[in-house]
């Protein structure tokens, strides 16, 4: 494993431990006798951490010359568990809607699929600028997400929990969308290479 290849193992550890804090109060809500306050100053350091790992682990990579096949799978995995782990919690608190998430899955497991043809061809496809934008937007999305949450766990402006909810699923919705551009433009890449083989 080269340096790029354990910034982004981070994230691989990260996901549980963000699942892990983040339901422990309600698993557990004997042991938390004063609410779930103390769970966000660990969400948010888990939820940075691993957004700052995904920069750093490209930067190692280029900086020290260690881009790889293996990196460029690796990354693009550890982004997905990162980012499904924190949507399935935010799914779970109804910020979420359920039906987005679905696609989500569907284009995940959709790209995973053109991975493996295009690696059974002997082509390694590592991330696209279209799969970019859609991480942004998924960081974007999951950020107000995590906002709510921790302003409602801390009870501070409470009067701005609706509208931080709304603005986290217009964002959320408009991600998707980002998506499914993004998973078409992967799919013409595989097709543009199978009529060419």
């Amino acid at each position: 494993m080269n340096l790029a290849n354990k910034i982004t193992f981070i994230r691989v550890i990260l996901a549980p431990v963000f699942f892990l804090f983040y339901f422990l109060p309600k698993l557990i809500p004997s042991w938390f006798t004063n609410g779930a306050a103390w769970t966000v100053p660990v969400l948010l350091l888990v939820y940075i951490i691993s957004e700052i790992s995904d920069y750093f682990d490209g930067l190692a990579a280029r900086k020290l010359n260690e881009t790889s096949n293996t990196g460029k799978l690796f990354d693009p995995f550890a982004d997905t568990l990162m980012q499904l782990t924190c949507f399935l919690c935010f799914v779970m608190d109804g910020i979420f809607p359920v039906f987005l998430f679905l696609l989500v899955i569907y284009r995940e497991f959709g790209i995973l699929f053109i991975r493996n043809l295009m690696l059974s061809r002997g082509i390694t496809m590592g991330a696209r600028i279209s799969g970019k934008v859609k991480t942004v937007s998924y960081i974007v999305a999951g950020s107000f997400a995590l906002l709510y949450v921790c302003l409602q766990r801390l009870n501070f402006f409470e009067f701005l929990l609706p509208y931080i909810k709304t603005t986290a699923v217009i964002i959320f919705t408009i991600s998707v969308a980002i998506s499914i551009i993004s998973f078409i433009d992967y799919f013409l890449i595989y097709k543009n290479q199978n009529e060419h083989k």
